[in-house]
């Protein structure tokens, strides 16, 4: 982790600020899932009311059959092709089942079906569609041109696609690294937080690397083409999404996996059951209202409604708590993880640095708050992440500042400036305190860093006064979040990081985690992920940045942190948690495994009364309309139940005192 303070506070340049891929998002009414499904909801709304109050048979009757049309006629003709490859699916069978309850007088009952399928099939388009947006716009955060040297010493500005492997480039401050490579001369700190997920700025001189995408300082650098740009970490993490999303076995609710037998079964039931009648002289009237009563009976909507209401509703109580699960797939998801995977920049800590230790040194005649305003008051005409810390601090503090004049700064090195009559330099330890014998100095130094701090040391007419210590502060409930995490997997989480082992095994120890993977790059993430899968663990990655986003995609589930997190991470999670509240994780998990218990108690009602009025009408004589209120009844009451997880009570209250 850089130490090193070294950015004026002259405005900085064109792209100085870490860059914003533009939003590509596709219009929601683009998807042709999306305007079919919302026809279908119109025209059924529209009816409604028509039909329930009586009105012009030939009005609700036209506006119901256009329901049909447009909702129905997308997963009928999918069901088809599904049919042709001799697989049967639900799609077909809500729609055979709509258009029965059609046939004999249930028109309401089969639109409703219809627009139930044509809004799932919706969501699913939209989430599909913003994933492929947020991966397109992440290409954006390479830039477009480079500066390329000649041999000659010119320059020339060519697009980074004709860079290859060798060629030298110019990065002025403030721009963005044009393609992967080695540094070979200059010196300045680079911001590679994209990459990595390091929260500061990283201090860069010759033979050391850079990658395409991050942010230079104040310095300039050139920069040796060591990689094709069709080969940078960037074009490596888009691949990664694009492969783990793809390659990812698209998740099904536990109706869903039972799909093949239950179609073929209801549809050789209701053959049978029309069929079997006709041959022993039964008339085609009482066999083809047997049939379709049997169909109505059977038709899945209850099973549907089971897996729907609860899921549904434990989305809408955690999106009240501030975690946003992208559909019931998801929250289904979430409640069968047993491995817990988290970030550590933006994730267990808030991403931002703090001074944490002020060390006025022995003779210097200071105290903690003067200390602090001579660093903030030779610090404040920076920008430096490192220096609004300190700049920070001392206005908490209600510190007055003196001014500062002669200021200067040099990257790798720190900051200079007269205040009151005396230079003051704030920087890095190993560069100023370099060639001296400063032993007693050195210990606190090195005890800071051995903390996990960052030190800087504060000179005052070149003799050292104090060291500061400054760190990304942990989140509050980070502890609590870990504990109950443990409790509900059985295992302790586990911290992948890019930051340097040291910081990482240190805040690790902080909160209570035993097994840290640091100074991993996405690819490192990624694969740490598919060996925990291959070992037949379900893992849920919890991260912000665009680094994270590979393995965000490649785990059995993912949770982004909201405020700070990356276009990329945010749409390729699974959920986001909009506050920042790390403690709402577990809750959100706890509250996915009490939805799937729901889910489980509806499929067993649903099925309990599809199983007694189809035996009814196999044995017996059922009424039509005693089947259809049997029908609806299991409806009304899986519904209601699911509906249970809408109540205050049913969020998990996993805080710190129960953790």
């Amino acid at each position: 982790m850089s130490s090193v303070l070294d950015q004026q506070r002259s405005a900085p340049p064109a792209g100085a600020r870490r860059p914003v891929p533009p939003r590509r998002r596709t219009r929601l009414l683009a998807l042709p899932e999306a305007r079919w499904a919302l026809a279908a909801l119109v025209l059924f709304l529209l009816a409604l009311p028509v039909h329930l109050l009586d009105g012009p048979a030939w009005l609700w009757g036209t506006l119901f059959a256009a329901t049909y049309v447009t909702g129905g006629w997308e997963p009928g003709w999918e069901g088809l092709k599904a049919l042709k490859d001799k697989t049967l699916d639900v799609d077909l069978l809500m729609v055979v089942a709509a258009l029965g309850a059609a046939a004999i007088g249930q028109v309401l009952d089969g639109a409703l079906l219809i627009v139930i399928f044509a809004t799932s099939g919706a969501l699913e388009a939209v989430a599909t569609a913003r994933t492929a947006d947020s991966v397109r716009g992440l290409l954006d955060l390479a830039p477009a041109t480079a500066t390329r040297l000649r041999p000659d010493g010119t320059e020339e500005t060519v697009d980074t696609e004709q860079l290859s492997v060798g060629d030298t480039i110019l990065v002025r401050p403030g721009e963005r690294v044009g393609a992967d490579g080695q540094v070979l001369d200059g010196a300045s700190d680079v911001d590679q937080a994209t990459i990595t997920g390091e929260p500061l700025p990283v201090a860069k001189q010759a033979g050391d690397e850079v990658f395409a995408g991050t942010v230079n300082g104040t310095g300039a650098l050139r920069v040796r083409v060591e990689r094709d740009p069709s080969d940078s970490v960037i074009a490596r993490i888009v691949k990664m999404v694009e492969e783990a999303s793809e390659t990812k076995a698209p998740t099904q609710l536990f109706i869903e996996k039972i799909e093949q037998r239950y179609s073929i079964g209801m549809v050789l039931a209701t053959l049978a059951v029309f069929a079997i009648p006709l041959a022993f002289s039964d008339s085609l009237r009482s066999a083809l209202l047997r049939a379709m009563t049997f169909m109505i009976v059977a038709s899945p909507c209850a099973v549907v409604l089971s897996t729907m209401p609860p899921l549904l509703s434990a989305i809408a109580n955690a999106g009240r708590r501030g975690v946003l699960a992208k559909s019931a797939v998801v929250m289904e998801r979430l409640g069968q993880i047993d491995t817990v995977a988290l970030d550590k920049t933006g994730t267990l800590t808030e991403g931002s640095p703090h001074v944490t230790d002020l060390r006025p040194l022995p003779g210097s005649g200071l105290d903690e708050d003067s200390l602090l305003a001579l660093a903030a008051s030779a610090e404040h005409p920076s920008e430096h992440p490192l220096a609004r810390a300190v700049v920070g601090a001392a206005r908490r503090r209600g510190l007055l500042l003196a001014d500062a004049e002669d200021f200067t700064s040099a990257p790798g090195q720190g900051v200079s400036a007269t205040v009151d009559g005396h230079t003051v330099t704030v920087g890095a330890p190993v560069r100023l305190l370099a060639g001296a014998d400063h032993q007693p100095h050195r210990a606190v130094v090195a005890e800071l860093e051995e903390a996990g701090r960052t030190a800087v040391v504060v000179l005052r007419d070149q003799a050292p006064v104090g060291v500061l210590g400054i760190a990304d502060r942990l989140r509050p409930d980070a502890a609590a979040t870990v504990a109950a995490l443990t409790r509900l997997t059985g295992r302790t989480p586990i911290l992948l990081t890019g930051d340097n082992e040291r910081a990482a095994r240190h805040l690790a120890a902080e909160v209570g985690i035993t097994e840290v993977r640091a100074g991993l790059l996405p690819q490192d993430k990624v694969r740490a992920v598919k060996e925990w899968e291959a070992q037949g663990r379900k893992v849920l990655v919890v991260g912000d940045g665009v680094n994270d986003a590979p393995a965000l995609a490649a785990a059995h589930s993912g949770i982004a942190m909201g405020k700070a997190g990356s276009d990329l991470a945010l749409e390729t999670a699974d959920a986001v948690v909009v506050r920042d509240e790390l403690v709402t994780i577990p809750s959100i998990v706890q509250l996915s495994r009490t939805a799937r218990r729901f889910v489980i108690q509806n499929l067993v009602i649903a099925g309990a009364f599809i199983a007694v009025l189809a035996a009814w009408d196999l044995i017996g004589t059922l009424p039509l309309p005693l089947g259809v209120a049997g029908h609806e009844g299991s409806t009304v009451i899986v519904g209601l139940n699911g509906l249970r997880l809408l109540r205050e009570a049913a969020w998990p209250r996993l805080t710190k005192d129960t953790a």
